[in-house]
């Protein structure tokens, strides 16, 4: 759930954004069917669809009309964060501890694209006529193999990694939250791979 948004969900989006963002209402009935069930399993299954329905439905709206404007990439990934904060002491506690996961995961990437300088490029390469995107997208991604930026997404890295463990061992739900969040890192890592050797094959672009 964590991979998906990145390599299918932003493919959909640029085809066709309306039938991605509508695709969260089966998400969210799938969802609360497994998770009003008796059964362990489903229950959990179903409150991480109805989770991960909130990160989907706010990827399809900002991918699909907003992307090329970067300061709204979180303040619309958190859209349902009011609902999720209350929601931690609840039956959906579940679901609301991957939201709360996914987003947190979101703001430490677009904070260390900040930090980087890399964010500068986000609206060109988006934006950019298909035959420019992967080089482009190729540029950004050799900026942060500089030694300062390095070290700096290493030690991001760490610490995001080092809080995920201290939550795995905090209880169910925030075990779940810990490897959504060091997750995150292997999928930062994997895109950046990506968009150095294989633009095109990142989903961010054209």
């Amino acid at each position: 759930m964590v991979v998906l948004p990145v390599f299918l969900q932003a493919p959909w989006v640029r085809l066709h954004p309306f039938s991605a963002a509508v695709f969260t209402t089966v998400l969210v009935a799938v969802g609360v069917v497994l998770g009003s069930s008796a059964d362990e399993q489903r229950n959990a299954l179903g409150q991480l669809l109805v989770g991960f329905s909130g990160s989907w439905l706010a990827g399809c709206v900002f991918w699909g009309w907003l992307r090329a404007h970067p300061v709204l990439h979180l303040p619309v990934e958190a859209f349902a964060l009011p609902l999720a904060m209350t929601g931690l002491n609840g039956r959906w506690r579940l679901a609301c501890s991957f939201y709360l996961s996914s987003l947190i995961g979101t703001a430490c990437t677009d904070l260390m694209m900040a930090l980087t300088g890399v964010m500068k490029f986000w609206p060109s390469v988006v934006t950019a006529p298909f035959d420019e995107a992967p080089e482009l997208l190729h540029n950004a991604g050799m900026q942060l193999l500089h030694p300062f930026q390095l070290v700096g997404l290493a030690l991001a890295a760490a610490v995001i990694i080092g809080l995920g463990q201290r939550l795995r061992m905090t209880g169910e739900n925030w075990e779940m939250a810990g490897a959504v969040l060091v997750t995150t890192v292997w999928v930062d890592g994997l895109f950046l791979l990506t968009a150095l050797l294989q633009p095109g094959l990142s989903g961010l672009i054209e």
